[in-house]
C-alpha cells in the first residue's frame, strides 16, 4: 500500500499595527525576539500547517488580509494590536468569518491601559489568548492541532 501524506493546511497569522518592531520596541512589555525569528520557530514546530503571515500597520489592509483568508485558510490567528479595541469595521470582519479565529495578545490586556480592556474582536472570536508572550501563538497553534483534528 503506498504511503499517502495529507496535504499541509493553511492558517493564516495576521499582526497589526507596531507589531513588526517585535524585538526593538518596549522589550520589557513584548519580548526582545523579532515576530520572524519565533514564525520559524512555529513553522519547525508546527510542519503540517503552512503558516501564512501577514502584518500591516493600515486598518483596511488587516481587514482585506481577514476576508482573503477566509477563503484560503482553515483558520486564523490575529493579533490587531490597537485596532483591537478602536475598529469596528475589524470586528466586522471577523464577524463574517466562516472559519475559525484565535484572537491572540502579546501583553495581558487587562493589565493594562483602560481603553484597552475592550476588544471589537473578541465577541466574534473562537477564543482570546492574551498576557502569555508570543507562546499565545504556539498555544493557538496547538488548539487549532486539535480543534481540526490533525493527523500526524
Amino acid at each position: 500500500m503506498p504511503i499517502t501524506f495529507a496535504p499541509m493546511l493553511p492558517i493564516t497569522i495576521i499582526n497589526g499595527p507596531n507589531l513588526n518592531l517585535l524585538g526593538n520596541r518596549e522589550v520589557e512589555i513584548y519580548g526582545n525576539q523579532s515576530f520572524e525569528d519565533y514564525l520559524l520557530e512555529l513553522q519547525k514546530r508546527f510542519t503540517f500547517f503552512d503558516i501564512l503571515y501577514f502584518q500591516s500597520n493600515i486598518e483596511g489592509e488587516l481587514i482585506t488580509a481577514v476576508q482573503q483568508a477566509n477563503l484560503k485558510s482553515k483558520a486564523i490567528i490575529i493579533n490587531a494590536a490597537g485596532y483591537t479595541h478602536t475598529s469596528v469595521a475589524l470586528g466586522d470582519a471577523v464577524a463574517s468569518l466562516s472559519i475559525p479565529c484565535l484572537e491572540v495578545h502579546i501583553s495581558h490586556i487587562l493589565k493594562r491601559e483602560p481603553f484597552r480592556h475592550h476588544s471589537y474582536i473578541a465577541a466574534n472570536a473562537t477564543g482570546l489568548i492574551a498576557g502569555l508572550g508570543l507562546h499565545g501563538y504556539y498555544l493557538a497553534l496547538q488548539y487549532l492541532e486539535h480543534h481540526l483534528k490533525v493527523k500526524f
